[in-house]
């Protein structure tokens, strides 16, 4: 079937076609339910049983920008294989794909059913206790297997070929590490922080260790990244986690994945200012945000450091000392990823709801200016981190500074 984007009607029909998906002569609905900034997603339901399937369509443009910005429908591709493969290691935390359709840029997959978007139970306040543990476990086994570490040196070099992503690539290296640094038509920001970002612009020392980092982005390929990890793409319960969209999925470094978590919650943090009116609660959230932080970095290092001595097949990682220099040079990666992803989300194209959902602009803007703080002091700071506290140290230490030089204007 040549390419075409499906209406609600046609994803019925077509699911109808799947072998054992549905029972015969179901009677079917469809709602088209993206939401996102690519694609569109079709929820289909059996009305007799409530079962459902999620139909994902890649279009051949960006829709958050339309037609005029053309984009590959073969990350299509890429998404259904990444989700096999993650799923396969971690098959509790990602949905199961059941069919992919390379001509339709299609993937048919499990509903999530009652999970609901990570963001926007962050913006409404809520504790998920076993999110720390979730997601640092499919951090540590979806990177581990997938690198030189876990996986044979022929199947690892085969996998770099097959998650080639140039044009996904690019759009992150474009937007996460380039155009928010300078003034590019794509960037989108509140005009009352110009005063900040123009500074941002005019930091020389904070662009050279973004440009050390986007050249790593370039250039090593460490592990398959999920590459676009946010609370957006993470739907979760108070006792379960699915991580979903990874057609952004390349080979890379690892601490890109784990930056792009803790940017998300510290990005939550930041937006807590105008979030949460009540300040007791307010900090009280915030601390269990940073808590979170350091939960999510300490049970992905434990458990990758676990497979690391029980599981690498690359002899030379058992060299004594290796992997503590390894675990270093991680973190502080992770660092500086979080502090790029941070920056990015408040200068450059598609923001998020963690800052956007303050009404009041003054307050919105004097939440992203804390966020663009916090964002330069991890990447300037990055090379004297060597523990999950020395992050959430480095926030502490910007927002009470912060803090103090508001009262004192």
């Amino acid at each position: 079937m040549a390419y075409r984007a499906l209406t609600e009607q046609e994803a019925v029909e077509y699911v109808k076609g799947i072998p054992g998906l549905f029972s015969e002569g179901a009677e079917l609905t469809s709602r088209e339910i993206g939401d996102g900034n690519l694609n569109l997603v079709f929820d289909i339901q059996e009305l007799a049983t409530g079962k459902s399937v999620i139909v994902k369509q890649a279009l051949p443009f960006a829709r958050v920008v339309g037609e005029s910005w053309p984009l590959t429908i073969d990350r299509a591709r890429i998404e259904s294989e990444a989700l096999r493969i993650q799923h396969k290691y971690v098959p509790d935390l990602v949905p199961q794909v059941y069919h992919f359709d390379g001509e339709l840029a299609l993937t048919v997959m499990e509903n999530v059913g009652d999970h609901i978007i990570m963001r926007k139970g962050l913006i409404e306040g809520k504790r998920y206790p076993l999110f720390a543990k979730q997601i640092g476990r499919f951090l540590a086994q979806t990177l581990f297997f997938t690198s030189d570490l876990g996986a044979h040196p022929y199947d690892k070099k085969a996998l770099v070929g097959t998650f080639i992503n140039p044009e996904l690539c690019k759009i992150t290296e474009d937007l996460v590490f380039t155009d928010p640094y300078e003034n590019a038509p794509t960037n989108d920001f509140n005009p009352l922080i110009r005063r900040e970002v123009e500074a941002i612009w005019n930091n020389r020392p904070l662009k050279l260790e973004i440009a050390k980092l986007k050249y790593d982005f370039l250039t090593r390929s460490e592990a398959l990244l999920h590459g676009d990890l946010h609370t957006g793409s993470i739907f979760i319960t108070e006792n379960s986690l699915k991580a979903i969209d990874p057609e952004f999925a390349y080979y890379g470094p690892i601490g890109f994945d784990i930056g792009a978590v803790i940017a998300n919650l510290l990005l939550n943090y930041a937006g807590q200012h105008g979030l949460q009116k009540d300040q007791g609660e307010r900090e009280a959230y915030r601390e269990y945000l940073l808590e979170t932080v350091e939960d999510v970095w300490n049970e992905f290092v434990s458990q990758f450091v676990q497979l690391w001595h029980k599981q690498a097949k690359e002899r030379s990682a058992h060299v004594e000392g290796l992997w503590q220099s390894y675990v270093k040079r991680l973190i502080q990666d992770t660092a500086g990823y979080a502090g790029c992803k941070i920056l990015r989300r408040v200068i450059g194209l598609a923001g998020v709801a963690d800052l956007n959902a303050i009404e009041d602009d003054q307050t919105r803007a004097e939440a992203e200016r804390l966020a663009l703080s916090i964002g330069e002091a991890l990447i300037l700071g990055r090379g004297g981190i060597d523990e999950s506290t020395d992050i959430t140290d480095i926030v502490r230490t910007v927002t009470e500074r912060y803090y103090q030089e508001a009262t004192t204007v």
